[in-house]
């Protein structure tokens, strides 16, 4: 039996997950696939992976992209979600600030430094002609503590995905401004080169498992009401999510690499480019 570690954020997106780690399908091909739940997100996955504590992560393209350009010693493998990431633009809902101009030269809650929320907040800024310059983080780590910053007012705002922060927009918790999608396929696969060199057919064998759970995924019977059940989501918001959720059993294209590398460098997140090669790796 073959042990990976896999990591990913606790969200409805990585359900296709854990059908197949609950039906067997990856013990039944000779994995032993250990998955565990990174609500932090993406930089604390990002140093995971340099620090070896999982094989896998299914990580946000941007977050990657740029670690792997500083030293990240993993490749992308291939996109798993092709559909951009929509991310809601939140305030407290006792906030002075009605919308997203409102927010300019505020402080913005991040879950770490290189995570989406904080390369979201310079997307977010670019595309308001904002002075990315100026903006000021305030690190929250979860989602938790991005409510208490916002409630405490040490931060006031908080870049999340769309549909897994609407429960708090709906309790009164958080008031949401506007949206801001990824102009970019939101998750990828990466994997630590050392497991691509040393196990490059298990990485293969678990690939063709997960794409095979992906294609089929939204005619599941019943999916959107066990989505809405697992993750506290009223069952509308979650149908709509499907609508707009598209899953990908490709490898990332040069061009779209490009684009997302060009924009990182463009707004000054990265100070250099990679090569296609030296990032993407297909299995």
């Amino acid at each position: 039996m073959k042990k990976i570690k896999i990591a990913g954020v606790p969200e409805h997106f990585n359900l296709p997950w854990h059908l197949c780690i609950e039906n067997g399908a990856f013990e039944a091909a000779g994995i032993d696939l250990k998955w565990t739940d990174i609500p932090e997100g993406t930089g604390k996955m990002c140093q995971m992976l340099r620090d070896g504590d999982t094989d896998i992560a299914v990580i946000l393209s941007e977050g990657i992209v740029r670690d792997i350009t500083a030293g990240n010693p993993s490749k992308i493998v291939q996109v798993y979600v092709e559909s951009p990431l929509i991310w809601g633009i939140h305030v407290s809902s006792q906030s002075q600030y009605k919308t997203i101009s409102d927010l300019e030269n505020t402080k913005v809650a991040i879950s770490r430094y290189g995570s989406g929320s904080q390369l979201m907040a310079y997307v977010n800024a670019n595309n308001q002609n904002w002075d990315t310059k100026k903006l000021e983080f305030e690190i929250v780590n979860t989602i938790e503590g991005a409510v208490e910053a916002l409630t405490n007012g040490t931060a006031n705002y908080f870049m999340w995905e769309h549909f897994m922060t609407k429960p708090l927009v709906d309790k009164g918790i958080f008031r949401r401004v506007g949206d801001c999608p990824t102009p970019w396929p939101c998750f990828v696969i990466a994997v630590r080169e050392e497991v691509l060199q040393n196990q490059s057919n298990t990485i293969s064998k678990i690939l063709e498992i997960i794409n095979k759970k992906t294609k089929e995924f939204k005619e599941i019977p019943n999916i959107d009401k066990n989505l809405a059940s697992k993750y506290h989501q009223q069952i509308e918001d979650i149908q709509e999510w499907l609508r707009l959720t598209e899953w990908s059993q490709k490898p990332l294209s040069e061009k779209m690499f490009d684009k997302i590398q060009n924009q990182l460098f463009e707004l000054k997140i990265i100070d250099k480019k990679g090569g296609f090669a030296e990032i993407v790796k297909v299995v």
